[in-house]
């Protein structure tokens, strides 16, 4: 991954979805059109603390998030996700 060069507003966040599966545990090959979206990435960049919420994330961190959650971004030809900080579910 390149090293993306911006930033973004306070409280926000930019996550790289991790890579589809593309077999099953059984070793069956999942095709495209029965994919489901990853729920799973890495954050990437941070946006600085709102006022009244500290920014708990930080660049690297892997997290989950809802299934209908951020916007999709292409930046160098990467596909990302942009949200907030409150629509991360869970850091591991």
């Amino acid at each position: 991954m390149t090293e993306l060069k911006g930033r973004i507003l306070a409280g926000k966040v930019l996550v790289a979805p991790l890579a589809v599966e593309e077999k099953t545990a059984s070793g069956i090959i999942i095709p495209d059109s029965a994919k489901e979206k990853p729920l799973q990435g890495n954050i990437v960049l941070v946006g600085a603390d709102k006022k009244d919420e500290p920014m708990e994330l930080k660049a690297g961190d892997t997290v989950f998030y809802g299934k209908y959650s951020g916007t999709e971004l292409s930046i160098d030809g990467e596909d990302y996700l942009l949200m907030s900080q409150t629509d991360i579910l869970y850091i591991v």
